[in-house]
């Protein structure tokens, strides 16, 4: 059983690991040119996150504690 488990692993994983050049199937394109883009964007390009996405870690430590200052937006809830 354990050898039945560790192949269909094996042939998952082995099939996990193919690269190869994205390209649009045949009789299709790529997706129309953006608004406010100066060119068509590859499919790499589309494939990469912006910083958006993935936005990047903030490991500044705090240096000494600070009071926080009045939020006038913070009410108590009413009724």
């Amino acid at each position: 059983m354990k050898t039945l488990v560790a192949l269909v692993v094996a042939l998952c994983l082995a099939g996990c690991g193919g690269t190869q050049v994205l390209k649009p199937k045949a009789g299709t394109s790529l997706p129309p040119k953006p608004e406010f883009a100066s060119s068509v964007p590859t499919p790499d390009q589309l494939m990469t996150a912006d910083d958006q996405a993935r936005p990047q870690r903030n490991d500044e430590l705090l240096q000494k504690s600070e009071k926080r200052r009045d939020d006038k937006f913070d009410l108590p809830p009413t009724g």
